[in-house]
């Protein structure tokens, strides 16, 4: 067990952001099953070493795009967890006033687009973001996250292309959880070393240990320095795993329960708080203290989006637009 290299107050950071996501999906899922929260909902449970190591790498003048698993995200990068909650609700109170839902959290102010029901739908919006930087003379970088079945779609490669191509400052980070919804990544790709699909197109890569909040942030922090240097972009894949099914709706039965209980014993939640109990830098109690402090937030955001108002019928048609 290799100790953790950062401040104890930097350590204790980065597992509060990982439990705050743990806690608030875990929320989420209960309310979905109590028909609070409604539609699809895409839990990140057992992924949050990835935006947890992630999001303090990320500048906040700098884009993020995100998928519809995009919760920790969106969390992390600033949005309240109430205007999530509320969101997720359908309520006037969310981050996108109640019409986009679980899988489009927006907040332009943090810079944060989404939040995408496509797959691969942020690629392009993404080199889109880095271009207009590039063009403007700013000191920007656009971060995109997305799942490895968005590499078997074509803006994936046609993306790729255009970022190397024109040297765009944009890093695209890989959440690979090895079932594309419900497929083994070995069913659909011929190659199945992601890196190599990015290395293709000439650009930078390195692949990650997502289930090591510590690999994910010194990761996070190599691209974006390496993409703000000028030097182009950078793909980066997180190795990581989800313990839940694909999306609420899903019954898992593609995966071995076994597979799923191995996976755990990596949970980044457990296996980062242990190292840091082995070096003194956290007991159970101050654990125990933490875990409180985030379960009163959840509390609260949760009461929030109950109290929360419902759009009125009269703005059905607010902000759509026909010619």
């Amino acid at each position: 067990m290799s100790a953790v290299p950062y401040p104890r107050e930097k350590s204790i950071a980065l597992l509060t952001d990982m439990l705050r996501i743990r806690r608030l999906e875990e929320k989420a899922a209960e309310l979905y099953g109590a028909g609070k929260i409604r539609g699809f909902l895409h839990l990140y449970i057992g992924e949050e070493a990835v935006a947890a190591g992630c999001m303090p790498a990320i500048a906040a003048g700098d884009n993020v795009v995100a998928t519809y698993r995009e919760h920790g995200h969106a969390l992390l990068r600033g949005v309240p967890m109430g205007a999530i909650m509320a969101e997720m609700y359908g309520k006037r109170e969310g981050c996108s006033r109640g019409r986009g839902g679980s899988m489009h959290l927006f907040d332009a102010a943090r810079r944060f687009y989404g939040g995408n029901a496509i797959v691969a739908g942020g690629l392009p919006l993404a080199t889109g973001l880095a271009l207009a930087s590039l063009l403007k003379k700013e000191s920007r970088v656009t971060v995109c996250f997305f799942g490895e079945g968005a590499v078997a779609e074509g803006a994936f490669h046609e993306s790729m292309n255009l970022a190397q191509l024109w040297k765009l400052p944009v890093a695209f980070f890989c959440e690979n959880n090895l079932y594309a919804m419900g497929t083994a990544l070995a069913r659909s790709e011929s190659q199945t070393d992601l890196c190599i699909k990015a290395a293709a197109f000439g650009m930078a890569t390195l692949k990650v240990d997502g289930m090591d909040v510590v690999a994910t942030h010194d990761a996070a922090t190599k691209a974006c320095a390496h993409v703000r240097s000028g030097a182009g972009p950078m793909f980066v894949e997180f190795q990581t795993y989800r313990f839940r099914a694909h999306s609420m709706f899903d019954p898992d039965l593609y995966r071995d329960k076994k597979e799923i209980e191995e996976w755990k014993k990596r949970g980044p939640i457990h296996t980062f708080s242990a190292r840091l109990k082995a070096q003194d830098h956290l007991s159970e109690a101050q654990f125990l203290d933490i875990d409180a402090r985030v379960m009163r937030e959840v509390d609260e955001a949760a009461a929030l989006a109950e109290a929360g108002t419902w759009e009125p019928v009269e703005d059905l048609t607010r902000d759509v637009y026909t010619t």
